[in-house]
């Protein structure tokens, strides 16, 4: 590994400097509808925790959880102390923690129940006047998709989206809609209550320090820019696979598969960035406006295509840490017969003048043998004029982004090795950024609330981001709906179906794996 020219100091600097640039006033209540969740309790609480440690919370500010269980505010600030013990990067900071938690509240009450958003609406007035926050809020929805919209409804009739002189947004996470059709039903619903610009959908990839890094690598180096296009790059390769299976997300998983839960959000979103040009400045808008120009030139899948370039996959029994670990089907809420894809590979085309001819290939999936998130860069291979004998090729130029749960960067080149012949050999620089003993970056949760406290949405979708991520992936469901798939097709531990391997073996090349197995 080369040692890279960045000093830890100025990584540590570069991942944790935030500051309030954006003229609204952060000062407010946060709302957390699903408090007593899994959500909640290992991410938010610890966020917020690891923001009152860097001192990034304003100093007027509370927080709301409500749920349906009954709780007094000191039985749930001892949960949340427990949650942030066992998830935060940071260890217990009693002061830090005395100051958040006395801003901590909790409230019960079913979010169907029109008297509970009335109490809540009063409780609320009481803690403005506590907090100085003037009315300003965020309510996070935290809570199956099915209360997405009956909670925005709830809201706008008790008077707690009224849009005066305050703020008002709402962070919506995933999945937003299950097609396109239920996704436009939703939107409409909300936007109805908020405007576009304080609805903030969350896609928690964009929150993670190398997603954010990949607009840096590309448009901050010369030497990148210039040979990223068709004339140079043979092909993208990105992956995310997890060793895990779904755990105790079965019924959820049921409803979304590997299509919904991973290709319709996260992977579109890794594959825009890649392909997106250069924007016109680093607002908001500039670059939203870039990636969806990306998604609105995906290659439209026909029936034919889904057939030709989509793999999915079931994992069925196997073997996995060393342990026999049961099939999909076998997993509790998942259906006996199920026909859950828990894997997919796909090849697809941006069809613009940058790109044309350039295949992306996508790869995700559970109980596979290694856990990774990275973008592959494969620059074309060299002419056999110079230095490769006739019997061999040399290694192809490669640039790696690893996104999690390493992070850092990859380069692969040629050089001569050492000695009296002239044998070349692939060298590798390799940066790790997460490496470093003294680095503590922001968790992707940590910056995402940051930034929805400041107002600053790049790093959440936009309507027409989503409209046509599902546009794009309601073409495969539809087909897919045509034919029974024979799952389960790879076992757990494995790298997936065959069909996945002879998808881009048909065209002369290997999915490929950078860096030691997680």
């Amino acid at each position: 590994m080369i040692k890279n020219s960045w000093t830890s100091d100025a990584i540590v600097n570069a991942g944790n400097t935030f500051n309030f640039s954006i003229s609204t006033n952060p000062s407010c209540i946060l709302v957390i509808f699903g408090g007593t969740g899994d959500l909640t309790h290992r991410k938010l609480m610890p966020a917020l925790y690891n923001l009152q440690c860097s001192q990034k919370l304003p100093g007027q500010f509370a927080v709301v959880a409500v749920g349906r269980r009954d709780k007094s505010h000191e039985d749930y600030r001892y949960e949340v102390y427990a949650s942030i013990k066992n998830f935060s990067r940071f260890d217990i900071r009693e002061q830090s923690w005395d100051k958040l938690h006395r801003r901590i509240y909790y409230r019960q009450f079913n979010f169907t129940d029109p008297g509970g958003y009335i109490g809540l609406a009063d409780f609320l007035r009481q803690l403005d006047e506590q907090y100085q926050t003037r009315g300003n809020r965020i309510f996070y929805l935290a809570v199956a998709p099915e209360y997405f919209s009956v909670i925005v409804e709830k809201l706008q009739a008790c008077g707690l989206a009224h849009h005066g002189k305050s703020w008002q947004r709402v962070m919506i996470e995933k999945p937003f809609g299950r097609d396109l059709s239920s996704a436009r039903r939703l939107n409409q619903k909300i936007t109805e209550v908020f405007k576009e610009k304080d609805i903030f959908r969350i896609d928690h990839y964009l929150g993670k320090e190398m997603l954010q890094n990949i607009m840096v690598i590309r448009f901050a180096n010369m030497f990148f820019e210039p040979v990223w296009n068709n004339q140079f790059i043979d092909n993208i390769q990105i992956t995310s696979c997890e060793k895990v299976g779904v755990e105790n997300r079965g019924g959820y998983y049921e409803q979304s598969g590997a299509l919904r839960d991973m290709v319709q959000n996260h992977m579109l979103q890794l594959l825009s960035l890649t392909a997106m040009e250069p924007p016109a400045g680093l607002d908001t808008e500039a670059i939203r406006n870039e990636k969806v120009k990306v998604l609105s030139s995906l290659q439209r899948f026909t029936p034919e295509l889904v057939h030709k370039n989509v793999i999915r996959g079931q994992y069925g029994p196997g073997i996995a840490k060393g342990e026999t670990v049961p099939g999909y089907r076998q997993e509790k809420l998942v259906a006996p017969d199920s026909n859950t894809e828990t894997f997919m590979a796909l090849k697809v085309h941006v069809e613009n003048f940058r790109w044309a001819g350039v295949p992306f290939y996508i790869r995700t999936g559970k109980r596979m043998p290694f856990k990774s998130t990275q973008i592959i860069v494969q620059f074309k291979p060299l002419p056999k004029v110079l230095y490769a004998r006739r019997d061999e090729q040399l290694h192809p130029n490669l640039l790696v982004i690893k996104i999690q749960p390493q992070e850092g960067i990859f380069f692969q080149i040629n050089a001569k090795k050492p000695g009296t012949q002239t044998n070349i050999v692939p060298v590798q620089m390799d940066f790790c950024q997460n490496c470093l003993n003294d680095l503590n970056s922001p968790e992707a949760y940590e910056r995402l609330l940051f930034e929805a406290l400041r107002g600053d949405s790049t790093l959440f979708t936009r309507w027409d981001e989503v409209e046509h991520s599902w546009q794009f992936v309601d073409n495969i469901a539809a087909t897919w709906q045509q034919h029974l798939p024979a799952f389960p097709n790879y076992p757990a531990g494995d790298r997936g179906p065959q069909e996945a391997d002879k998808l881009v073996a048909r065209n002369g090349r290997e999915w490929l794996h950078i860096g030691r197995q997680q």
